[in-house]
C-alpha cells in the first residue's frame, strides 16, 4: 500500500527528474564532507599535535600526503589540516544552501502540479459527486492534505537519501580508523531498530486518525459558516457550539495521542545515542590504558562519530514522521482522485457549430442511485426512479413548460438535459444527436441556464456577468443589460459595473441577482434557454421586469421553463404536467384547463389568485 502511494507521489517529481538528480549529486558530496571532519581532527591530533603515530595508509595517508605537499608553499602540516577543515565546512555549508533551495524549488512546483490536478479533478466532476462529498472535505484535500505532501516532495527524498549517504560514509570512516570501536558503536543498533519499528507501527494509525479529524473539523466549520443565518435565526448557537467542541476535542485528542509517541521516541533515541558514546568512552578508555594501539585522536574522532552516527538516524525518524503525515494525506488525496464520477466523453464527438433547438426525450428513465445503464428498467422494481419513461419533443423556437408538485421530477429533466447526471435508460436528442455523442463543453455552450438559486462570485458586477471571458465586449454587456432591464439598478450602484457584489452576491437583493443571471445567460448567446423556477422567489415588480425580458430572450429561441408561477408558463407553446416522475398531461394552458385534470387542480391551488396581480403588472 505504502509503496504504491510513494510511487504515485513520485510521478509528480518526474517532470523535474534532472533537477532531482542534480540535487542528489550535491547531497552526496555534502554527505561526505560532514563525516570527513572527525577524520581530519584525528589526523591533526595524532600526526601533528601529539605526534609519534605511524604514517597512516589509505585515505588518511593520501590526506597527510596532500598536507605535506603544501609545505612547498610555506604551510605546515597542521595548518594544512586546519585549511582542509575550513574548506570542508565552507563547501558543506554552500552545498547545503544549494540543496535546500533546489529541493524547495522542486517541491513547490510539484505541489503546484498536485494541487492543480486535484482542483481540475473537482471541476470535472458531475453533480452526483458533490451530492455525496462535503465541500469541507474537498477544501481539506486541496489545502491541508496537499500541504502534508509538501515536505516530502520538496526535500523528503533528497534528505532521506542524504541521511543514508551520511550513515554509509560515517560507517566507512569508523571502520577505516578502528574496526573494533566501530563494532562497539554499532552494538546499540538492534535496540534502535526495535524502537524505530515500535514507533512506526503505533504512530501510523494515529496520523490517519488526525487527518480524519482535520477533515471533520473543516467540513463542520465550512457548513456552519455558510449556514450561519439559519443557525442564528433558530437560536442554535449553543447547540452548534456544543457539537463543535466535541469535534474539536476529538481532533485535540488525536493530536495529543500522536505527540505521546513522539514524546517517548525522541528521548529513547537520545538515550541510545548516549549509550553508544558511553560504550566508546568505556571500551576505548580501557584499550588506551592497556595498549598504545588506540591513540587520543582516534578516541576523540570516535566520540564525534558516535554522536554524528545518530544524527541522521534522528533525521530519518523525523522524515518518517513527515512521511507518515504525507502518507495519510496522500491516501486521502488519491482516494479522492480514484473516486472519479466524471461523465464519459465520446471518442469521436459530433461537432455542432449551432443548434436549431429541437429537443427530444425518448423513453428516459433516471434515478439518483448508483446504477449503470439498464435495458429493462421495469426489472429494477426496487429502484426509486425519479423519471419514468419520459418522452416529449420541443420543436425549434418553441417554449415548453414543466409543471407539477414538488418532487415530480421537473428539475431532474433539466439536470439530465445538461448532463449534470447521466440517464440509465432511453435517449435525449438535441437536433437529432444523442447528447452522449457531444462533448460536454459543446453541449453546455449552446444551452443557457438560469437557476432559482443564483450564485454570484465575490468580485465586480461585470466579472460576474462575463465570468472572465475577455471576448465579450463592453457594448455586448450593455446591450444585454438593457434587454433584461437590469440597467435600472446597475446604474444606481455607486460604482456601476465595477461594484463589488461580495461573496455569493450578499450586497444585492434576490431579484437583482436573478436579473444578473439572465444577463449572464444572454451574453453567451445560447441557442436553447432553460429556466429552473427563475421567477419563483422575486417580488411582483421584479417579476414583471423579468417577464418582459423573457419575451425578448425566448423570441426565436427554444425554451424549457421549469416553473411554479403562471407568468412563466401560461403563454407556453406546450405545458408538460409531471407527477411522480411521469408526464401525465400535455397541451396548452387552455387545453389543459379543459381537461379538468392535474393541471386544473394546480391552477386552482396556485395560479387563480395570482392571475389578477399578474394581469395588473402587465
Amino acid at each position: 500500500m505504502e509503496s504504491r502511494l510513494v510511487g504515485r507521489i513520485g510521478t509528480y517529481l518526474k517532470p523535474y527528474a534532472g533537477w532531482v538528480a542534480l540535487a542528489l549529486g550535491i547531497t552526496f558530496i555534502a554527505s561526505m564532507l560532514g563525516p570527513l571532519r572527525p577524520l581530519l581532527i584525528q589526523l591533526a591530533i595524532d600526526q601533528y599535535i601529539v605526534g609519534g603515530s605511524a604514517a597512516p595508509g589509505g585515505l588518511q595517508g593520501w590526506i597527510v600526503a596532500q598536507a605535506e605537499a603544501l609545505g612547498t608553499w610555506g604551510v605546515t602540516g597542521l595548518q594544512a589540516i586546519v585549511l582542509f577543515l575550513v574548506v570542508a565546512l565552507m563547501t558543506e555549508g554552500l552545498f547545503a544552501f544549494i540543496k535546500n533551495y533546489m529541493t524547495q524549488w522542486i517541491g513547490q512546483r510539484a505541489i503546484y502540479d498536485l494541487r492543480t490536478t486535484v482542483f481540475d479533478f473537482v471541476l470535472r466532476q458531475p453533480l452526483k459527486f458533490f451530492d455525496r462529498t462535503p465541500v469541507g472535505r474537498l477544501i481539506t484535500r486541496t489545502t491541508s492534505d496537499v500541504e502534508a505532501l509538501s515536505d516530502v516532495l520538496s526535500s523528503g527524498v533528497v534528505v532521506i537519501l542524504g541521511d543514508l549517504f551520511r550513515l554509509v560514509f560515517i560507517t566507512y570512516f569508523m571502520f577505516t580508523i578502528n574496526p573494533t570501536l566501530a563494532i562497539v558503536t554499532l552494538t546499540v543498533m538492534p535496540l534502535m531498530v526495535w524502537v524505530t519499528f515500535w514507533f512506526r507501527n503505533h504512530v501510523r494509525t494515529h496520523y490517519r486518525e488526525t487527518r480524519k479529524q482535520i477533515s471533520r473539523l473543516n467540513s463542520f466549520i465550512q457548513e456552519h459558516v455558510t449556514g450561519i443565518t439559519i443557525v442564528q435565526l433558530f437560536g442554535r448557537e449553543n447547540e452548534e457550539m456544543r457539537r463543535f467542541k466535541q469535534i474539536n476535542n476529538d481532533h485535540r485528542d488525536a493530536q495529543i495521542q500522536t505527540i505521546f509517541y513522539f514524546a517517548i521516541f525522541w528521548p529513547a533515541v537520545q538515550i541510545i545515542a548516549d549509550v553508544a558514546v558511553g560504550a566508546v568512552l568505556w571500551f576505548g578508555g580501557l584499550q588506551a590504558m592497556t595498549s598504545s594501539a588506540l591513540t587520543l585522536g582516534v578516541l576523540i574522532a570516535f566520540i564525534q562519530y558516535a554522536r554524528q552516527f545518530f544524527e541522521p538516524i534522528r533525521e530519518l525518524s523525523n522524515q518518517y514522521n513527515t512521511l507518515q503525515r504525507a502518507m495519510a494525506g496522500a491516501e486521502r488525496i488519491f482516494g479522492l482522485l480514484d473516486d472519479d464520477y466524471s461523465l464519459e466523453e465520446p471518442d469521436t464527438p459530433v461537432k455542432l457549430d449551432a443548434l436549431k433547438g429541437r429537443i427530444r426525450f425518448e423513453n428516459v428513465w433516471f434515478t439518483y442511485e448508483d446504477l449503470d445503464r439498464v435495458d429493462d428498467p421495469a426489472a429494477h422494481d426496487h429502484v426509486e426512479w425519479i423519471l419514468k419513461d419520459v418522452s416529449f419533443t420541443i420543436e425549434p423556437g418553441e417554449t415548453a413548460a414543466l409543471v407539477g408538485a414538488t418532487g415530480a421530477g421537473k428539475s431532474t429533466v433539466m439536470n439530465v438535459l445538461l448532463r449534470f447526471y447521466d440517464i440509465q435508460h432511453g435517449r435525449i436528442l438535441v437536433d437529432g444527436v444523442d447528447i452522449r455523442d457531444l462533448r460536454l463543453q459543446d453541449l453546455r455552450r449552446h444551452i443557457g441556464l438560469v437557476l432559482q438559486d443564483v450564485f454570484l462570485f465575490s468580485g465586480t458586477v461585470e466579472r460576474n456577468l462575463t465570468l472572465g471571458n475577455d471576448d465579450i465586449s463592453e457594448e455586448a454587456i450593455r446591450e444585454a443589460v438593457r434587454m433584461v432591464q437590469a440597467d435600472r439598478f446597475i446604474d444606481q450602484l455607486p460604482e456601476g459595473f465595477q461594484q463589488d457584489v461580495k461573496e455569493r452576491g450578499a450586497s444585492l437583493s434576490h431579484g437583482q441577482r436573478q436579473l444578473l443571471a439572465f444577463v449572464r445567460a444572454l451574453l453567451y448567446r445560447p441557442d436553447v434557454l432553460v429556466l429552473d423556477e427563475a421567477t419563483s422567489s422575486v417580488d411582483t415588480e421584479t417579476e414583471a421586469l423579468i417577464q418582459r425580458a423573457l419575451e425578448a430572450l425566448t423570441e426565436d429561441r427554444t425554451t424549457l421553463a421549469v416553473a411554479h408561477r403562471l407568468s412563466t408558463i401560461r403563454d407556453a407553446d406546450q405545458i408538460l404536467v409531471m407527477h411522480k416522475g411521469e408526464i401525465r398531461e400535455r397541451g396548452t394552458h387552455d387545453e389543459l384547463l379543459q381537461l379538468d385534470g392535474l393541471y386544473r387542480r394546480l391552477y386552482d391551488m396556485q395560479y387563480r389568485e395570482q392571475e389578477p396581480a399578474v394581469a395588473e403588472a402587465r
